[in-house]
C-alpha cells in the first residue's frame, strides 16, 4: 500500500514539474521564463539524483548572456529562493540547495553577489529553514533534517566568505603565486583579526559537525553528491585555518595569557568536532596533517599559558612575602636610623616610671 501511495505521490509530482515548464514557457517575457524554466528542471521532485551538470551549468550560465546586467542574475536567485520557500518536499529543498551552493563553488559573480545579499526573513537561519520538515514518510523525514543542516552549512559559508573578505578558495594549487598570496593575507595582520576569523572558521567545522545522525543515507545519490560538495568546502576551511594556525605559532610566545586562551578554546572546540567530521569524510588517513596541527596548537598554548601564570603567581607571591614583611618588621617606635625594634616591654616601663 504504502509503496504504490508513493508512486501516485512521484506521478503527482512529475505532472507537477511539467505543468509548471510549460506556464513558465508561455511567459511574455522570455529572457525571464527562460531563467525559471532553467531553475525548474534542476530542482524536479524525481528521486533518480542530484541534478545534472548541464542542468547545473545552465543555470549558472544565466549570468554570461550578454543582455544580462544583473536582472537576469537577480531573477534567478530569487526563482532559486522562492521554489526552495514554498516547497514541501525534501527532495526538491535538498535540489535547490544543491544549486545554490553551485552557485557559491562555481557561479560567477554577479549570482554569488546576489545571493550574499539576499535579504533574511527572520529566523535563525538565513535560507530560513530552520524548521523545515516533510513528514510525508520516514525517508522524507530524515531528508528533512539534512535540509536544515545544510541549508546551515551554506549560510555559514557565506558568513566565513564575508569575514575572511572573500569566497572560499576551492583550488589545492601550491605555486608560489598562491603561496606568496596566502602568506599576504596573514603577515602584518593582528592578532586579535586573526583570533575572529579563527572564530568564524570555527564556527564552520561546528555547524558540520551538526550531520545528521542517519548517515546511511549517504548511500542515495542525491545525499552523496551533498556531502561530496561540503568536503570542498572543508577542505578549503581546513587550508584556512592551517595558513592562520601557523601564523599563530610563530606569534605565540608574544601572546598575551587572552591571546592564548583565546587560541586554545578555539583549537579545543575544533577538536570537539573531529569525531563527527572524520565518520562523515571519512578522511582520516588523508586530513591526519591538519589534526595533529590543531593538537600541537593545543599543547603548545597551555603550556605557555601556564609558564605566564607561574610567572604571574611567582610575582604576585613574592609581591605579597614583601608586602608581610613591611608591615610586621614596621615599628613606628625605631629612632631614627635603628634597625631592629624597641622591646615593647622596655617601652613600657619607661612610660610606667
Amino acid at each position: 500500500m504504502a509503496q504504490h501511495k508513493n508512486k501516485l505521490r512521484n506521478l503527482a509530482y512529475n505532472i507537477k514539474d511539467k505543468a509548471s515548464v510549460i506556464v513558465g514557457t508561455l511567459s511574455i517575457k522570455r529572457h525571464v521564463s527562460s531563467v525559471r524554466v532553467r531553475v525548474l528542471r534542476a530542482t524536479t521532485h524525481a528521486l533518480t539524483g542530484p541534478p545534472s551538470e548541464d542542468r547545473i551549468a545552465a543555470v549558472l550560465a544565466v549570468a554570461s548572456s550578454n543582455n544580462t546586467s544583473h536582472l537576469l542574475p537577480r531573477v534567478c536567485i530569487d526563482a532559486l529562493m522562492d521554489r526552495l520557500h514554498r516547497t514541501g518536499s525534501a527532495t526538491v529543498a535538498l535540489k535547490c540547495l544543491f544549486t545554490l551552493h553551485n552557485v557559491v563553488v562555481k557561479g560567477p559573480f554577479t549570482l554569488k553577489d546576489q545571493l550574499a545579499y539576499y535579504p533574511s526573513y527572520g529566523g535563525h537561519n538565513f535560507l530560513n529553514l530552520s524548521t523545515f520538515r516533510d513528514d510525508s514518510d520516514l525517508e522524507s523525514l530524515q531528508l528533512s533534517d539534512w535540509v536544515r543542516w545544510y541549508a546551515g552549512v551554506i549560510e555559514q559559508s557565506l558568513t566565513v566568505s564575508r569575514i575572511l573578505g572573500y569566497y572560499l578558495r576551492y583550488s589545492s594549487s601550491s605555486s608560489s603565486n598562491t603561496i606568496q598570496e596566502t602568506n599576504s593575507l596573514t603577515l602584518g595582520t593582528s592578532n586579535a583579526d586573526l583570533l575572529y576569523k579563527i572564530e568564524a572558521l570555527v564556527a564552520f567545522l561546528e555547524q558540520l559537525g551538526k550531520v545528521p545522525e542517519s548517515l546511511q543515507l549517504q548511500k542515495k545519490e542525491l545525499v552523496y553528491e551533498v556531502v561530496k560538495l561540503v568536503g570542498e568546502d572543508y577542505r578549503s576551511v581546513q587550508r584556512e585555518i592551517v595558513m592562520r594556525l601557523e601564523e599563530m605559532e610563530g606569534r605565540m610566545e608574544n601572546l598575551d595569557v587572552g591571546e592564548v586562551s583565546e587560541l586554545v578554546g578555539y583549537v579545543k572546540r575544533m577538536e570537539e568536532c573531529k569525531e563527527k567530521l572524520v565518520m562523515l569524510f571519512v578522511n582520516k588517513g588523508r586530513n591526519g596533517g591538519f589534526w595533529d596541527l590543531v593538537r600541537e596548537t593545543k599543547e603548545r598554548g597551555l603550556k605557555i599559558k601556564g609558564e605566564i601564570e607561574g610567572k604571574w603567581l611567582t610575582v604576585v607571591v613574592a609581591s605579597n612575602t614583601a608586602a608581610d614583611s613591611t608591615r610586621f618588621n614596621t615599628n613606628p617606635f625605631l629612632e631614627p636610623g635603628q634597625t631592629s625594634p624597641v622591646p615593647l616591654t622596655s617601652f613600657a616601663f619607661a612610660t610606667v616610671r
